[in-house]
């Protein structure tokens, strides 16, 4: 079982009348990319510097690789890394020139600047001025930063914001490797509903200070297995098939079949009904988006601090 790097029990923040973080709580594990997701204005930045200590929960407790950030703050801060808004470096500086920089500061080898360069895919542009840097450019040496000391917990807040649709794929490539394979928990806050999907393993949707829904996204894995709805003229022949030739455990609803299948099989599926002559009335993929889940965790997504 993963290790929990990041817990939140009972955080709550106030700022006037206003109640911004309502007792959320959420564990992170290593090697997880964890989502926070939801409408301008719900508390995810908020939350965020909580978590980096930049501003005080008003309760609560915040653990980092089990440490308290407020009883043991340098050891905390010790396996944390983030980036909130633009990544602070210098752009007069080339990109390597700001990481020996930073490693100088944590005594931190040469052979860690050349493994993260490599990581974030700019191994060849570090000599280059960052203020000729590309928008996506200087979000990678930015992860690249943050990454020199090995974190165990990555602090990521809207990160693909501006960023072009090669530069978002690139950005969550790679933030993917460094979870799935360095093992670093990522929390990375968005309200883009498609690059949550494809890049998260489990969302938590926050609305008005509370998390209201928390969702596993399962659709990374090799083997995708999405429940399909099917409308066929002859029940009991489309079952024997199902049953006989792909091994299937199809449920019978009136006159309908449910099946659960991984999605690279269902053509075969299909094909085999039809050259069998199994009249098929309709296909129906039942797999709830993200969109759907955000939409009705958040009553249509309206916040009134939108």
């Amino acid at each position: 079982m993963s290790k929990i790097v990041l817990e939140l029990k009972n955080v709550s923040k106030t700022f006037g009348r206003r109640k911004v973080l309502d007792n959320i709580s959420l564990n992170v594990k290593e090697g997880e990319i964890y989502g926070f997701l939801g409408p301008n204005g719900s508390g995810k930045t908020t939350t965020i510097k909580i978590i980096l200590h930049l501003i005080d929960s008003d309760s609560g407790i915040i653990k980092v690789n089990g440490f308290d950030t407020k009883k043991q703050f340098e050891q905390a801060m010790e396996y944390i890394g983030g980036i909130v808004e633009n990544p602070d470096m210098y752009r007069y500086m080339s990109g390597i020139d700001n990481l020996k920089l930073h490693a100088r500061l944590r005594n931190i080898d040469k052979k860690r600047i050349d493994e993260v360069l490599k990581l974030v895919e700019l191994n060849g542009r570090e000599c280059d001025k960052v203020g000729k840097y590309s928008l996506g450019m200087k979000q990678r040496l930015g992860l690249a930063l943050t990454l020199l000391h090995r974190p165990k917990v990555l602090i990521l807040d809207e990160p693909t914001n501006g960023l072009d649709p090669a530069g978002i794929k690139k950005l969550r490539d790679i933030l993917k490797q460094v979870a799935h394979k360095e093992g670093v928990a990522v929390f990375v806050s968005s309200h883009i509903l498609a690059e949550m999907q494809q890049m998260c393993d489990k969302v938590a949707v926050l609305d008005n200070g509370k998390i209201v829904k928390v969702e596993e996204i399962t659709n990374q894995s090799e083997e995708i297995i999405e429940q399909v709805e099917l409308r066929v003229k002859d029940i009991d022949k489309t079952v024997k098939i199902l049953k006989e030739k792909f091994k299937l455990d199809p449920i019978v609803e009136k006159e309908i079949i449910n099946i659960f299948i991984q999605t690279e099989k269902l053509p075969k599926v299909v094909k085999e009904l039809a050259v069998s002559d199994v009249e098929i009335k309709a296909v129906i993929p039942k797999n709830h988006t993200l969109e759907e889940i955000f939409f009705d965790a958040t009553e249509g997504g309206k916040n009134e601090n939108n």
